[in-house]
């Protein structure tokens, strides 16, 4: 029996890198009857091990975590280095000295040998797709592997490596890219349709879903269940930065911008997006390193025109509410919108 189809809820919560993402709302998603997500992103081997065993003292429901995947693409570390003079000017008004724009694999290695070693119920990825050695030893350990896709073409690689199920991230989406590459502009849903013609493996939607009709339309569109972040990011359980929670509940528009990090992402548009955006070069986690101190300065003193608020586009109808609420209302808000549905397509003869 799959994960999914032991849910109350066809609801997940997205797993948030950086802070959003803790095990009290993970566990608090599951125990609601969803499925919470921890983000080992940005994060090392232990700590991953601890959020994991503070879930499981918090719910003996399933849940997930997210890894990144290193990316194997090339940097153009001249345009990286032209980059870091751009931003000098302001680290130093701030007091601070940037970051060394180094590589890496965010731990990779280590926290897929930890999950080996003590199984969680779902592994998802994002930045690319697992190798099918990994795939391969994470289901023999009895672990759901999820692979996330922004682009039809990769569901069909996906499935073709043995995973699971397939996230399935539209361009509304808040924070990073989930595919490679990461220039992708699909909608999510047509990428949905686009996908359920391609894969018959369950999809979970991803992509601007912060309320009850936008789940009933993703589900309708093929969707098994859908993945919430922003939704859950004014939640007491987040981990969201005052800042980032005034952002979220603002009527600011967001973009998808390389500003801050190298790779994009969707963020509540501030000064720093629209001043650096168009000069920002593809190199992460290059400019993830580059930025860190500086945008690290600017949440310090609180100035949301520096700082970064990963968000999706339908950011404003996110609530200050418990996560199980958020669960709860999201729910029946969908089961009340399939409901009308019904009842207005019986006219339509």
């Amino acid at each position: 029996m799959s994960t999914l189809s032991t849910l109350r809820h066809p609801i997940i919560a997205a797993p948030m890198a950086g802070g959003p993402s803790t095990p009290a709302l993970a566990a608090a998603v599951s125990a609601a009857g969803g499925l919470g997500f921890l983000a080992a992103g940005m994060i090392d081997a232990g700590r991953l091990a601890a959020d994991v065993a503070e879930v499981r003292a918090r719910t003996d429901r399933p849940f997930g975590v997210n890894l990144f995947l290193p990316d194997p693409g090339d940097v153009d570390e001249a345009a990286v280095r032209a980059y870091a003079e751009r931003l000098a000017p302001q680290a130093a008004q701030r007091g601070v000295t940037l970051g060394d724009p180094v590589g890496g694999d965010d731990a990779y290695p280590e926290k897929l040998a930890a999950l080996l070693a003590d199984p969680v119920p779902v592994v998802s990825f994002v930045f690319g797709l697992p190798d099918r050695a990994a795939v391969a030893a994470l289901r023999e350990r009895g672990t759901e592997v999820w692979a996330t896709v922004t682009r039809p073409e990769a569901a069909t690689a996906a499935a073709d490596l043995g995973v699971d199920a397939v996230v399935v991230q539209g361009t509304e989406a808040g924070g990073h890219r989930g595919g490679l590459p990461d220039d992708d502009d699909y909608a999510l849903l047509p990428l949905l349709r686009l996908t359920a013609a391609r894969c018959d493996l369950p999809l979970v939607a991803a992509g601007g879903i912060v309320d009850g009709p936008a789940l009933a339309a993703a589900l309708a569109a093929g969707a098994t269940a859908a993945q919430l972040g922003t939704a859950f990011l004014r939640c007491p359980e987040a981990g969201s930065s005052p800042m980032h929670r005034e952002a979220v509940a603002g009527t600011a528009p967001t973009a998808l911008t390389r500003s801050f990090t190298g790779k994009r992402a969707r963020g509540v548009t501030n000064d720093f997006l629209r001043r650096h955006d168009a000069a920002a070069p593809a190199g992460y986690p290059q400019v993830l390193h580059l930025t860190r101190p500086l945008l690290a300065a600017a949440r310090r003193d609180g100035d949301a025109s520096v700082a970064n608020a990963w968000a999706g586009q339908a950011h404003t109808l996110a609530r200050d509410l418990p996560a199980a609420e958020v669960v709860a209302d999201v729910s029946a808000g969908a089961r009340a919108a399939l409901a009308a549905l019904t009842e207005r397509s019986t006219r339509w003869g």
